[in-house]
């Protein structure tokens, strides 16, 4: 077995990797998040309901997540670059064919086609940011390639829609976000390489590089724990941000300015949290981030339940909240499951996890939501997001430690990981 030390590291194919990837995630955050600023405009033009809000949020996600589900471990078969280059340029196409709907039934089918095609993108760009990435970095690294989601998609995309919405329809906004998705692709056709097995599995724990069934990703403790830390995770993100503008408005009476102002705490402190907590779990451990992240989430969406229309508190305290939520995330589908199995899985473990946690933590989550919001009021939305915590809790110190530096003595007494203790 090869340490880091001997492995001659091609650093400037590192930060180019690394830098287009972020971009296309970043582009994946636009797409999928710009709708939600937009939902009231939509709303009141197309006669929707909550319930219709709740299913046009879902059906991207639960597509997103059956996506993930498979189209990891066909990426561990055929290579990270086809699926995400072609994923690539396929949603973003399907983007701007989000300002074609003409009522709920369009725009179910083209989100539900967009998620389908995201899905695909997740895990084979998680997997290829850490293949091109040293094993020492890799919490850091990833943190930047899933900053970029929050970053453009909850940041600066509500700010930009609802000012766009001032001068243009909101169909026009759609289309305006498909160009850049087809050049990131064409950039990433020309850099992305394909990383042979042997390679990978020096990114795992395990550094196991033969070959494996898929379900074998089942073996290991820290897959099925973060399938429902997933599931946790983005309940929390999904209810405090597909609703949240209606809450925002209707239950707060906040203008849309102010609306747009609030929501872009998520993006930002998503952002911010996705790259610190992560690059600190690199030098302190995986598990103790998490432990940490999880009561951190808690407490803000508590303080969040309880504060009125005062614009900057909202705002702080959904940045804080999502500070926490998104570095739970980024090292739930990225280090600790594509650290915790064999070279073969590492999508398929990292695309299972998501596929788990958008299929019934987006998909299914957001649809219980919009019930609840429509049938009791919307301001009984941020307790699903509480308890979804709490059980997320529990997860977090189940969890088996993958840093490198925290798990190598580990792996000198444990170098073969039985069904058990995997």
């Amino acid at each position: 077995m090869q340490s880091d030390a001997k492995v001659a590291w091609d650093r400037q194919y590192e930060w180019k990797a690394v830098a287009l990837l972020s971009l296309g995630f970043g582009l994946v955050g636009i797409d999928r998040f710009m709708i939600m600023p937009m939902f009231p405009a939509i709303m009141k033009d197309l006669g929707l309901t909550y319930q219709d809000l709740g299913h046009i949020t879902g059906i991207l996600a639960i597509a997103w997540g059956i996506s993930a589900f498979f189209m990891g471990n066909i990426s561990d078969r055929i290579g990270r670059r086809k699926v995400v280059i072609g994923s690539l340029v396929i949603f973003s196409l399907l983007a701007g064919a989000s300002g074609l709907a003409g009522g709920v039934g369009g725009l179910l089918l083209v989100r539900a086609l967009m998620g389908f095609s995201e899905g695909a993108y997740a895990p084979a760009s998680i997997t290829a940011t850490l293949e091109a990435s040293k094993p020492t970095r890799h919490g850091l690294n990833l943190g930047i390639q899933q900053m970029a989601m929050p970053l453009f998609g909850l940041g600066l995309a509500p700010i930009l829609v609802t000012q766009l919405l001032e001068i243009v329809d909101w169909r026009w906004i759609f289309l305006l976000v498909a160009a850049p998705g087809i050049v990131v692709a064409f950039l990433l056709y020309r850099l992305l390489r394909n990383v042979p097995r042997a390679a990978a599995a020096l990114h795992t724990a395990t550094h196991d590089a033969s070959a494996h069934r898929w379900t074998d990703v089942f073996r290991y403790r820290n897959i099925p724990l973060n399938m429902v830390g997933m599931l946790c995770w983005l309940t929390t993100l999904v209810v405090t941000s597909a609703l949240m503008p209606n809450y925002l408005t209707d239950h707060l009476h906040l203008d849309v300015q102010a609306m747009g102002f609030v929501l872009s705490g998520i993006g930002f402190g998503a952002s911010l949290g996705t790259v610190l907590m992560p690059w600190l779990s690199d030098r302190l451990g995986r598990k103790p981030i998490m432990i940490v992240s999880v009561l951190g989430a808690m407490g803000f969406l508590l303080l969040l339940m309880g504060t009125g229309a005062d614009p900057v508190w909202l705002f702080l305290f959904l940045f804080g909240a999502h500070f926490f939520n998104f570095a739970l995330i980024c090292l739930t589908v990225g280090p600790l499951s594509v650290e915790a199995v064999p070279a073969a899985l590492m999508a398929t473990a990292s695309g299972i996890v998501i596929g788990t946690g958008e299929i019934f933590g987006g998909g299914v989550a957001p649809i219980i939501a919009g019930t609840v919001a429509h049938h009791f009021g919307i301001q009984y939305i941020l307790h699903l997001a509480v308890g979804a915590m709490l059980v997320g809790f529990i997860v977090c110190t189940a969890l088996k430690e993958t840093a490198p530096r925290r798990a190598r003595k580990d792996l000198v007494r444990e170098p073969a990981p039985s069904p058990v203790n995997g």
